[in-house]
């Protein structure tokens, strides 16, 4: 989802017409029939390029809905994201379950993690964790059934989503960087996810990965992110050779690169108990934010495509490393650590859960992790460097990480094992 709209959709294509707008807003108001459209509007919803797993339509909706003997005039602004037109892309897609992981994280994950919430905090005595993400209104998948699955008449993946934009949310710009109060929400966004889904855990005693088969699981991810990495390392060898004063750096990383598969398996895997549900694609463009009237930013979280069992350090290092400036990491990255272990500490215990007490999780144990999370980060960007290659501040955000982890020892071996 994007902040900007490209030419109109044709409001006569699949599936967006009367017809089937009618059916969806019915199972949305949960009727089965008092539901008349008066006016749609369709528009491509994101920018090409910014989202490769989807196809992503934004539509405003005007119908009247009856309740009882009243027509209520009413309006919706919703996204539809769809499988991809093109059909290599539409393959991967479905090869790698990441329309179906989406699909999943709305209709089982989130329910899930709501109504342990909704069991195990008194609203009375503890403010409710607010998760972030985008109101599901309807979701359909089923499995393909023939080699024509790539067909566009018959599309076997839709999730329809509030369009946040109409509230007054935008994206992020990914050259500047978050600023320091755009990250401050997105770690407030994150930190819930991560309370109540390690919550959910231990207190209910559920192993994650059973209950939830769909995740992305170690394996599949490590092949997936190895396949971008092979891509990505030469061009960001040949790009370093131009640039004098990193060779430390190539060389690290010349070191690393036949290694790189069995780095990406270790550190996707939890470490026990910490081991919870993570976004693991958290960066600046699967974010929307909105200045609230106190100053402050409020943050929701898109695209949920590589939901994850894994550690939560892995969401907050890609989020540092990839998106925001140098200086905001150098001059605040502890505090910004801090901030998620106090609220992550609080959350839990409002959830009856002590991790200090109970899990043995310290702020220095989250150090150390974050440390190796940051070259797992380090990797994932890797595979899609040319997002930042030919951009000077992207460019440069990148040089500065590089020549960061280095000094730091967190490209060496020894740190990764």
């Amino acid at each position: 989802m994007s902040d900007t709209e490209e030419d109109s959709a044709s409001s006569d294509s699949w599936p967006i017409d009367e017809d089937w707008l009618v059916e969806m807003l019915k199972k949305h108001h949960e009727v089965r029939d008092g539901i008349k459209i008066t006016d749609f509007k369709v528009k491509q919803g994101c920018r090409e390029g910014v989202n490769n797993l989807s196809d992503i339509l934004a539509v405003s909706v005007m119908y009247e809905f009856k309740n009882g003997a009243a027509l209520e005039p009413k309006s919706l602004d919703i996204v539809i994201k769809l499988l991809p037109q093109d059909l290599t892309s539409r393959f991967f897609v479905r090869q790698a379950q990441f329309d179906l992981r989406e699909i999943k994280f709305y209709t089982s994950i989130l329910p899930d993690l709501l109504a342990f919430q909704e069991s195990n905090i008194n609203r009375e005595q503890s403010t409710c964790m607010l998760v972030s993400v985008p109101t599901c209104f309807y979701t359909q998948y089923s499995l393909p059934i023939s080699p024509s699955e790539g067909s566009p008449e018959q599309p076997e993946s839709i999730l329809v989503l509030e369009d946040m934009r109409s509230l007054g949310y935008r994206g992020a710009n990914f050259t500047r960087g978050l600023t320091l109060s755009q990250t401050e929400a997105a770690i407030r966004a994150i930190v819930a996810i991560h309370s109540l889904s390690l919550g959910l855990k231990i207190k209910s005693n559920v192993n994650v990965n059973e209950k939830y088969p769909f995740l992305f699981q170690t394996t599949r991810a490590t092949e997936s992110y190895q396949q971008l990495i092979e891509k990505g390392m030469p061009q960001l060898t040949e790009f370093l050779k131009t640039k004098p004063g990193y060779e430390n750096e190539l060389k690290a990383l010349s070191k690393i690169q036949p290694k790189t598969k069995e780095l990406i398996e270790t550190l996707l895997q939890p470490i026990e108990p910490m081991g919870l549900i993570t976004h693991t694609d958290f960066w600046c463009n699967n974010l929307l934010f909105r200045c609230e009237g106190d100053g402050t930013d409020s943050c929701i979280v898109l695209d949920w495509q590589m939901v994850t069992y894994s550690r939560p350090t892995n969401d907050l290092a890609l989020l540092f490393i990839s998106s925001i400036s140098s200086n905001i990491r150098r001059e605040h990255g502890a505090r910004l650590l801090d901030m998620y272990y106090k609220l992550l500490r609080s959350n839990c215990k409002k959830l009856g859960v002590d991790i200090e007490a109970k899990l043995n999780y310290s702020r220095n144990k989250m150090e150390l992790e974050y440390q190796q999370s940051e070259l797992l980060a380090l990797l994932l960007c890797i595979g899609s460097i040319d997002i930042a290659i030919g951009n000077q501040l992207a460019e440069q955000r990148l040089l500065d990480v590089l020549r960061d982890l280095n000094e730091s020892g967190v490209l060496s071996m020894e740190t990764c094992f």
